[in-house]
């Protein structure tokens, strides 16, 4: 799988079995004949983090950072869905939060808020793209790239969410490279 964590988040999938839904894209796979690609696009990437960054770590992605090293995987039960603009995938607006006890709450501390809105876009992710067939196997790996995938701790998450290896090049904001 590779994931574009940018203003949008995209992730692309290589899938053998496809089961098309109404979410997301089914294409044939351009170098391999007998299976497909699949894109799923999330408009609330990016800038959703930069608007918790800025409400919980002072604006400073070592503070966000540090909030996601202090708090453990699965963030004690709490879990968020965050979207300011209407989502894509899935069709959704709003910023709603519960807590261990599968309660709606009004707000999180800071560090839980942060850990929150990580871990709650790569479950989506992953939720989404296991819908359209793909499924985690032993060797997969996860290639990221965009502005994100530079924050170590961030990349950590990912890899927690879909139990693989990540990988990443030296350019984080790499959408023209290769362009002629």
């Amino acid at each position: 799988a590779a994931v574009s964590l940018g203003t949008s988040d995209t992730l692309f999938l290589w899938i053998k079995e496809p089961t098309p839904a109404l979410e997301g894209h089914i294409f044939c796979n351009p170098v391999h004949a007998e299976s497909y690609m699949a894109l799923l696009c999330f408009k609330n990437g990016s800038l959703m983090r930069e608007k918790i960054r800025d409400d919980c770590a002072a604006g400073s992605w070592d503070t966000f950072s540090n909030s996601l090293r202090a708090t453990q995987p699965g963030n004690n039960g709490n879990i968020g869905f965050y979207f300011d603009v209407m989502e894509i995938t899935p069709e959704a607006v709003g910023v709603h939060r519960f807590n261990a006890d599968n309660k709606k709450v009004a707000n999180f501390p800071k560090e839980v808020e942060v850990r929150a809105v990580i871990e709650s876009q790569f479950l989506a992710k992953r939720i989404h793209a296991e819908k359209l067939g793909y499924k985690i196997m032993p060797r997969t790996r996860i290639l990221a790239t965009g502005g994100a995938s530079c924050n170590q701790e961030i990349l950590q998450v990912l890899s927690d969410v879909f139990s693989a290896p990540v990988y990443t090049i030296d350019t984080a904001n790499s959408a023209a490279l290769g362009s002629a």
